[in-house]
């Protein structure tokens, strides 16, 4: 039984939460966050404790670490559990200063603690599906990789605020997809975004609405589309298009059902969002955290895939500034 600390209780603290424990040999023995209130409720859900984050790093019954807390606090956190030789799984992204990211995989590599990385797409059934079938050439030689990511509503604006933009929050997890299937160097970046969903967003500093182009050293091409709103619901989408074929994957809906009339046929919308969308997904990849601890093995998304995806982000930021293509080595 692995025994976790669970730092940050708040949206997504909850969501690692309901994954630990659906996992057999898993538990959460603490819980911390700085509003009393919250830890403390997440804590008697699941039987655990609520501690000051210093006590986590001299805690011997404490397996691994679990970072769900702000963006701002997750190098300085890696940097203990490095310290203290404590396993820590990250949310994403790493921070939102690549410098700061790449002081925080130092650490980790310096000490050999496993670290997993929360880029939980990598585990979606039909996700994992396609980069197999890719990677074992059913499609021939990958030419060109497209991927649609779209939320339902954009977020509140306090968070635009603190998230470090669309491109280090939400498409941070298609980058990683994108360097995941595409198996090989990313050389250029080009960006560009619009606010076209909600004022408040633009005047924030940020774009609701981007596509960004990546092209590979042997040519490849990525082609990735962001939104803030989809009125039907969380379109997450990827096609895959090679010298034999193609792959798709779909929208997840609640079930299979299809309503064909003389007025044509309408199928159920995608569920809502990732809290849906992705509940597996957040599972397994907790299921591979652990094994990795028990064999000390490389997890699946580790704290260098973080760092190589805040990369692509730093360069689209700077192409969408600059309006020109970025090479991803000027980062």
């Amino acid at each position: 039984m692995k025994q976790f600390a669970l730092i940050g209780a708040g949206r997504i603290g909850k969501v690692h939460a309901i994954a630990i424990n659906a996992v057999a040999n898993a538990r959460i023995k603490t819980v911390c966050d700085v509003h009393q209130p919250s830890a403390s409720a997440l804590a008697g859900q699941y039987g655990a404790d609520v501690a000051d984050i210093d006590s986590v790093f001299t805690d011997d019954e404490i397996d691994a670490v679990l970072i769900a807390s702000a963006t701002d606090t997750h190098t300085p956190l890696l940097k203990r559990c490095a310290e203290a030789g404590k396993p820590v799984f990250c949310e994403k992204p790493l921070d939102l200063s690549l410098a700061t990211a790449r002081e925080a995989a130092a650490a980790i590599n310096a000490s050999g603690i496993v670290c997993g990385m929360g880029f939980n797409r990598r585990f979606d059934p039909q996700f994992s599906r396609l980069r197999k079938r890719v990677a074992d050439g059913d499609i021939g030689a990958l030419e060109t990789l497209i991927i649609i990511s779209r939320d339902p509503a954009p977020p509140p604006i306090d968070y635009i605020n603190v998230s470090g933009g669309l491109f280090r929050d939400m498409m941070i997890h298609d980058f990683d997809i994108a360097r995941w299937v595409l198996d090989e160097p990313i050389e250029t970046v080009y960006a560009t975004g619009s606010c076209l969903v909600d004022d408040a967003i633009g005047k924030a500093g940020d774009v609701d609405t981007a596509s960004v182009t990546l092209r590979t050293a042997s040519g490849k091409i990525a082609l990735i589309s962001n939104s803030r709103r989809a009125v039907y619901g969380y379109d997450q989408r990827i096609e895959a298009f090679g010298s034999n074929g193609m792959l798709q994957a779909m929208n997840n809906t609640e079930t299979n059902l299809l309503h064909a009339s003389a007025n044509g046929v309408v199928s159920e919308p995608p569920l809502h969002f990732f809290l849906e969308r992705y509940e597996d997904a957040y599972r397994i990849e907790l299921e591979d955290f652990i094994s990795a601890l028990q064999n000390g093995t490389k997890p699946l998304a580790d704290h260098n895939d973080g760092v190589a995806s805040l990369q692509l982000a730093e360069a689209a930021n700077a192409s969408l500034q600059s309006g020109a293509a970025v090479k991803v080595n000027s980062y």
